[in-house]
């Protein structure tokens, strides 16, 4: 099967199209004709400097596809379904390639709603979003949730699921994407760089930051008491915990985790017309730098796709 891989660090160049064993499914594991995946962050942060581990992993954790075949001891899918699934994280997945080996618990049937393009674009950032404004901040209805880069990968779906609690949802974006965050059903939009957004925002409930650096203490300025920063950019951030304790409020740096539960709740909003992925760019796997070379430029909305099988 053709995988991508690598054979050092460094920029998108770094990264080719091989040919390697297909893998077979373990216990309790699946094998998933990949028809899509997608480029996230963590990405490109691993295949510059290997992550936390600071090694060479295969790359990608997003999944859509077709079930190939299953492992021994599988009750749940069978040869055909169509899944969808973040697999592993934060171990190692390698979904950038044809097939694909994930534990059949990683994975949820795929909404009819979305595309396999579409769902791929969905269960790393979904999940971040989903962890947390709901597992992590608890939203309930009537709340105010500030998220940050709206725009983006994670924000654009955060502000889809804030506003499925039933939150009164406000997005930082560049100007040219204001139309874009109400058309998702951002209640107010701030221009982070015309104003300062601390002195534009009033005080709210949540605030999710995929940002990270000096966004961390601003946030906390515009917290109601009792509030909750979540962090999403760096394991550095965990020192916000110590200056919100001190206000009388909550933060601290999130990990996403696989979790079927959570990627269900996203597949159900789907159904429901309440979440939709953004699609900036599709590109074939044998795009793949061209794809990093794109997602390192910060300015797209929604992801950026990577599609593996043909189109649907």
């Amino acid at each position: 099967m053709r995988a991508i891989s690598q054979n050092e660090f460094g920029g998108p160049e770094v990264l080719e199209v091989v040919e390697v064993e297909r893998p077979e499914p373990g216990v309790a594991e699946v094998l998933v004709r990949v028809l899509a995946t997608s480029v996230n962050p963590t990405d490109v942060w691993h295949r510059s400097s290997g992550g936390l581990a600071g090694r060479i992993v295969p790359l990608g954790w997003d999944v859509s596809g077709v079930v190939e075949a299953v492992g021994i001891g599988v009750t749940t899918l069978a040869v055909g379904d169509e899944v969808f699934g973040m697999p592993r994280h934060p171990a190692p997945a390698g979904t950038y390639a044809e097939y694909v080996t994930v534990p059949a618990r990683h994975l949820v049937r795929k909404p009819d709603a979305l595309t396999h393009v579409q769902a791929a674009a969905v269960p790393l950032v979904g999940m971040t979003a989903w962890q947390a404004l709901v597992d992590t901040a608890d939203v309930r209805p009537g709340q105010r949730v500030l998220v940050h880069a709206a725009a983006g990968g994670v924000g654009h779906l955060a502000v889809q699921i804030a506003k499925a609690r039933g939150a009164y949802v406000i997005g930082t974006a560049r100007s040219a994407k204001h139309d874009f965050l109400r058309a998702l059903g951002a209640d107010e939009v701030v221009d982070y760089t015309a104003v300062d957004f601390e002195e534009a925002v009033e005080p709210v409930d949540v605030v999710v930051d995929p940002v990270g650096g000096e966004y961390g203490p601003r946030s906390l300025r515009v917290l109601r008491p009792g509030g909750v920063l979540v962090s999403l950019a760096s394991p550095a951030e965990q020192y916000l915990a110590e200056q919100a304790a001190a206000l009388g409020l909550r933060a601290g740096f999130m990990a996403v985790e696989a979790d079927q539960a959570g990627l269900r709740e996203l597949a159900a909003l789907a159904e429901q017309g309440l979440l939709r992925p953004e699609v900036s760019a599709e590109l074939p796997l044998e795009r793949v730098a061209e794809a990093h070379e794109l997602s390192q430029t910060g300015r797209t909305s929604g992801k950026i796709v990577l599609s593996v099988g043909p189109r649907s």
